[in-house]
């Protein structure tokens, strides 16, 4: 009898820890929110070209999968194509995963390790290299038609085909001359510094002279002893790189440039060539961002043609797309412009003739996605009605008629087969983890590839809702709140709220969480409400709700911040003395402005990698939104934080890389000598070596760091 209770006991005990709820660990909340818990999905899926057929790959990317529409299911999954077992027996090779695949018909590839490229026939089962880059490559952009790669070693740019030498492009010793790289510190959209043009003969780049911006020293405390490393960093108000675009003709071995027709330092972006290759689109921008013109010129000798048009603002203007050509055989081109309040879409012809307006919509259009074959079907991504989502729209260039492609809200992407016939359609939503299927381009659902469970469901952790609250404009200010698994609405709970704030982001979207990151949700479980605000200046809300940050950051940021707090207050179950905020970069000036400016509405604050003092920051994004220094001296006066350091009220902790290459360590030590100055104690711990964000393994440690501090000081 004492075995068989024995027995019973373990078993009942088992039954009851197999249905409890597992709890989440802040290491794995940072490291596995998308590897453990993330949903499933469909892992680099490609359309086929001329077909209705695709690939994807396995989750660790050593399985290529090809299927068609009309073929299997997610009851009947398709048979693997090929391993990368096989591809290594094939080509001699020891890759270790399908990268850089890019497919040239239904039956033929590319793929590449990084620095060898290699051709791969996949029904013959054969394959050979193509081309092997020498040590030092990077800024990498392959040519498939012509088989032509174009890339970077050091400041200077090459190009390669096939087992013959590299062609040097370029061939400066002066380091101040960098070409084939991106340039304005990546803003204006610009990602990249290499341009084909769609035959091949042409390549187009970016050229930038940073002989008179200041070096600025970084140490490399890994040498012994430690030593300088020196990077180019143009502060606001001072000199700046000088900009110009060439192009180099590969049949004739000539280069010509083209420079800026206005200041030496204006910004040159958006580069593009026209379908027959014979011009070349270029958006100038002035250094106050306020005036643009896009320029057309002879693609073959850089001669400027024309202006096509100009676009002016009393804040800043800001080209972020180069000009979409939707169909091949034409040089009409769409261009993307706010100038009425949004980003809508105006179609042009090469004189630069407005022949029409394609929308005239009262939301942002994020991207143009792509067009039908024949041109006539435009597709593009907006936020619609509700500026949390991403939708994807079409345009008949015939009718005028725009329709909603995606069927439920969220955050979707699509891509269009080649053949025309069918939309991929993949997304999430605070309700939805993830799913992909295809639908017909007359809206018929064709296929469903993924619908993933929640597997966060398995952890025991509450759940993130949004809401809406008024700003002083009237305008709606988006949020989400996270509370503990085990809430109890009688209780009273400690706030952390965590700020971004800055333009080009938005926190709070409908997609998985909301937007959130899973430390929030491990942060709950430690009895903390979890809130995050976007306030005036964010993202995807048009240039009435974004532009009134200019000349005054920090000003309605801080109003929106304040108003979040007051509704957090109002709430019966929230400790309204117990406060905590936390943000990184701009998000680490929000958190260091509300405990400076508005001291003693938060007990506690931990700031990354803040902006301390604008002058500090770099020209390209610092003076779009507030100037130069000598153009708006109360402004920056206002927002400098250094002013501030005496109403410290709380603790407050600072965190910086010690290498940061966006936001200057010189911000911290900067605001640290104003308290030690005024004997105020404070906190501050740097990351030896790591840039602007704590990646990897240490990321961790960050967190560690930064939510201990806050449940110890909170």
């Amino acid at each position: 009898m004492k075995v068989y209770h024995s027995i019973l006991f373990l078993l009942v005990n088992a039954a009851i820890c197999f249905g409890q709820a597992k709890e989440l660990t802040l290491k794995d909340a940072v490291m596995q929110q998308y590897r453990t818990y993330g949903p499933d999905r469909i892992t680099s899926f490609q359309w086929l070209p001329n077909s209705s057929s695709y690939s994807f790959l396995s989750k660790n990317m050593q399985t290529l999968y090809k299927s068609n529409v009309t073929e299997a299911s997610s009851a009947n999954p398709p048979l693997a194509w090929m391993t990368i077992a096989e591809v290594n027996k094939i080509l001699s090779t020891e890759l270790t995963y399908f990268s850089g695949l890019q497919w040239i018909d239904e039956s033929h590839c590319y793929i590449n390790d990084g620095q060898k490229y290699y051709y791969l026939d996949l029904k013959l089962k054969t394959g050979k290299e193509l081309l092997r880059l020498d040590d030092g490559a990077e800024n990498m952009d392959f040519h498939a038609n012509s088989q032509q790669m174009a890339y970077t070693i050091g400041n200077n740019l090459y190009i390669k085909k096939g087992t013959n030498g590299a062609l040097a492009i370029t061939s400066s010793t002066d380091k101040n001359i960098v070409s084939g790289q991106s340039i304005a510190r990546n803003e204006f959209g610009i990602s990249g510094g290499i341009f084909w043009s769609h035959n091949g003969k042409l390549v187009a780049f970016y050229q930038k002279d940073e002989s008179k911006v200041h070096d600025y020293p970084l140490l490399n405390i890994n040498d012994t002893p430690g030593s300088l490393m020196s990077i180019k960093y143009p502060m606001a108000g001072q000199a700046s790189e000088q900009a110009k675009v060439g192009i180099y003709n590969i049949s004739k071995n000539t280069t010509v440039y083209i420079s800026p027709r206005g200041d030496v330092d204006d910004y040159l972006t958006n580069v593009c060539f026209t379908p027959d290759d014979n011009y070349l689109l270029v958006a100038e921008v002035n250094r106050a961002q306020n005036h643009m013109h896009l320029n057309l010129y002879d693609a073959n000798t850089g001669n400027f043609i024309r202006t096509l048009f100009e676009e002016q603002s009393n804040t800043w203007t800001e080209p972020e797309n180069p000009a979409f050509f939707p169909n091949e055989l034409s040089s009409n081109f769409i261009w993307i412009s706010e100038r009425d309040g949004y980003n809508n879409l105006y179609y042009y012809d090469l004189s630069g003739k407005l022949i029409k307006q394609l929308t005239n919509n009262k939301f942002v259009i994020k991207n143009i996605i792509s067009a039908s074959k024949d041109g006539n079907t435009i597709y593009y991504s907006a936020t619609g009605e509700n500026p949390l989502n991403t939708m994807a729209y079409s345009y008949d260039m015939k009718t005028g008629k725009t329709a909603l492609v995606t069927k439920e809200e969220g955050t979707h992407s699509i891509a269009i087969s080649t053949d025309g016939k069918y939309i991929y359609d993949a997304f999430s939503s605070g309700t939805v983890p993830h799913k992909a299927l295809i639908w017909t381009c007359n809206g018929k659902m064709a296929k469903l590839l993924v619908a993933s469970s929640e597997k966060l469901n398995e952890l025991q952790i509450g759940k993130a809702e949004i809401g809406v609250l008024s700003a002083k404009d009237g305008s709606n200010l988006h949020y989400r709140m996270i509370k503990p698994s085990n809430f109890d609405p009688n209780k009273k709970y400690p706030v952390l709220v965590y700020v971004y704030g800055g333009p080009h982001a938005q926190m709070v979207t409908n997609s998985w969480l909301y937007g959130a990151n899973l430390w929030m949700f491990w942060m709950a479980e430690q009895g903390y409400i979890v809130y995050t605000l976007d306030n005036r200046g964010s993202a995807e809300r048009g240039v009435a709700f974004e532009s009134q940050i200019h000349r005054q950051l920090g000003e309605v940021e801080m109003q929106d911040q304040l108003t979040g707090v007051s509704f957090l207050k109002s709430l019966p179950y929230v400790d309204t003395n117990r406060l905590a905020v936390h943000g990184w970069s701009f998000g680490g000036f929000m958190t260091t402005s509300l405990m400076l400016r508005q001291p003693g509405t938060f007990k506690v604050g931990v700031a990354g990698g803040p902006v301390t003092d604008w002058k500090y920051y770099e020209i390209m994004y610092g003076e779009r939104y507030m100037d130069r220094p000598s153009e708006n001296e109360k402004g920056y006066e206002k927002a400098s934080l250094l002013n501030y350091a005496g109403n410290l009220k709380g603790d407050l902790l600072l965190i910086h890389g010690t290498v940061d290459d966006v936001v200057l360590m010189q911000h911290n030590y900067a605001l640290i000598k104003k308290f030690v100055d005024l004997g105020i104690q404070m906190d501050f711990f740097p990351y030896p070596m790591h840039k602007h964000n704590v990646i990897g393994k240490d990321r961790v440690h960050l967190m560690e760091k930064v939510l201990n501090y806050i449940i110890e000081k909170n």
